[in-house]
């Protein structure tokens, strides 16, 4: 559970039990049970903007963004400060880059990227993980999923207010419920590279692996998916409010699994291949 699902727990009208011991039953400090986030409406609507590109473009960095802000949908902003919201969504430019550009946060280990030549040819070979922006009425999300490379079959997903590295790994345990693959992959990004994940990833025996940095052809399928389900789901939907967002992705995704059939799989049903 996240601190984010943990706040919705206190309750502040409760006389028996004191914030302060309702914040320590639940881990979390005092001091969050206040927090509210700073949402600037302009920079809400920069950031529905900014997704909208980079799904469709997703090799423009935050100096080539800035001019399509402009060009598209006539946002004057400059670099800095589109680079500062595509940072705060998770966004890079996908493109090759030299290595041990940056350092890794010295408790986090980095796998190498081990499925370059590799013939996926059955379901739980290949599992990828990628976490996306959502955007919704006045503020956003952030929606993590695990995708089986071979059947292109959603193991679980979770929508997430902040992007707190516990929605990740309960994903994983969720999908463990359902199987376990040879491999997992995933990007850099602090959520994977947590201690906690990747020891329940080596409990399971699972070979990890991690796209090299801003190379989207190495989680190729899972970029395919975020631009289905946005294109489909989350730019015509306009969500208004968290849950209305995760009730639709939930009817989605049930959707997505067990009725739409792909071109890929032969105009057949993820669903159907998974599971046989």
């Amino acid at each position: 559970m996240t601190t984010a699902d943990k706040r919705t727990l206190i309750d502040k009208n409760n006389s028996a039990v004191s914030l302060t011991r309702q914040a320590k039953l639940l881990s979390i400090s005092r001091s969050s049970i206040y927090y509210q986030p700073v949402i600037n409406q302009q920079d809400i609507l920069t950031m529905e903007a900014i997704d909208r590109i980079y799904t469709a473009y997703p090799f423009l960095g935050s100096r080539k963004m800035r001019w399509a802000l402009r060009d598209y949908d006539r946002i004057f902003i400059g670099r800095d400060h589109a680079r500062r919201l595509m940072r705060e969504m998770g966004l890079e430019a996908i493109y090759p880059r030299p290595k041990n550009l940056s350092e890794p946060h010295p408790e986090h280990r980095i796998y190498p990227y081990l499925l370059a030549g590799l013939k996926i040819f059955k379901p739980n070979q290949v599992w990828g993980s990628d976490i996306t922006y959502v955007k919704i009425l006045n503020s956003w999300a952030y929606l993590v999923a695990i995708l089986d490379w071979f059947s292109r079959y959603v193991i679980a997903w979770t929508l997430a207010p902040t992007l707190e590295k516990e929605f990740v790994f309960q994903t994983y345990e969720r999908a463990f419920k359902t199987a376990a693959p040879e491999y997992s992959n995933s990007d850099q990004g602090s959520q994977y590279t947590a201690n906690e994940l990747i020891n329940l990833l080596e409990g399971e025996r699972i070979k990890i692996s991690m796209d090299g940095r801003g190379r989207c052809m190495d989680n190729i399928f899972t970029e395919r998916l975020w631009r289905t389900v946005k294109y489909e789901n989350v730019y015509p939907m306009k969500y208004e409010n968290f849950q209305e967002a995760e009730m639709g992705l939930k009817k989605y995704f049930n959707f997505y699994n067990n009725e739409r059939r792909h071109q890929s799989l032969a105009y057949k049903i993820p669903a159907e291949v998974y599971f046989g």
